[in-house]
């Protein structure tokens, strides 16, 4: 069975479990995902599907693609990605995958690109609390002193300072999925995954190692 799916953050909200516990979730419009590419160990060197997702308009497609979307009868998708599948036999291109392949309760690894925040400083990119505000102060919100004195003459490497924040690919491990609506091709995540909302996520069963 394949692994995972492409979907889209809609959103969070709150719903009641079975037992009147509140549960936040995040609501993620997972698929219809169109089978694109079968690629197989005796062709490729490993066994996945390249999954389509989404749409955009016919004329921001390149030429390439339209011809390697055709073959699973698609005009066009927002984005393409690979997930592994042990028998990829069992698909033929042009297969459309959708929430029926997960089930209430599973624990799933949810990856997404977290928002970008720009250029920020070390309160907000590393948490740091920040200099005295009363007494003549002057450093309010400058990291302070980065130890590059006459030993060791320079700064080590990972020191905590100002810089890029955001914008990166994370991965939330072991998210539990507390409803499917099949039918509207949605599913609840239990907590927050990365992302903005409608930022495209990629929900995927964590891989399973044979001892």
């Amino acid at each position: 069975m394949c692994r995972g799916l492409i979907g889209k953050k809609l959103g969070m909200t709150v719903v009641f479990s079975s037992e009147g516990k509140y549960v936040p979730v995040t609501v993620v419009k997972i698929g219809p995902c169109t089978v694109t590419q079968i690629k197989t160990g005796e062709t490729d060197g490993y066994n996945a599907l390249q999954l389509g997702f989404g749409g955009k308009k016919k004329t921001r497609v390149r030429r390439p693609d339209k011809g390697h979307l055709k073959k699973s009868g698609l005009e066009s998708c927002e984005i393409i990605r690979e997930f592994a599948v042990e028998n990829p036999g069992e698909y033929a291109l042009g297969q459309v995958l959708n929430a029926g392949i997960f089930t209430v309760g599973d624990r799933v690894d949810v990856s997404g690109t977290t928002k970008g925040r720009g250029f920020a400083g070390v309160i907000k990119r590393h948490g740091y609390s920040g200099g005295r505000k009363t007494h003549g102060s002057h450093c309010h919100r400058i990291p302070g002193s980065i130890g590059a004195s006459a030993w060791p003459s320079r700064v080590f490497k990972g020191k905590k300072l100002p810089g890029h924040y955001g914008n990166e690919k994370q991965t939330m491990r072991n998210v539990e999925i507390v409803d499917i609506r099949e039918q509207d091709n949605l599913i609840l995540l239990k907590g927050a995954v990365p992302g903005p909302r409608s930022g495209l996520v990629s929900v995927c069963k964590p891989k399973i190692t044979k001892k």
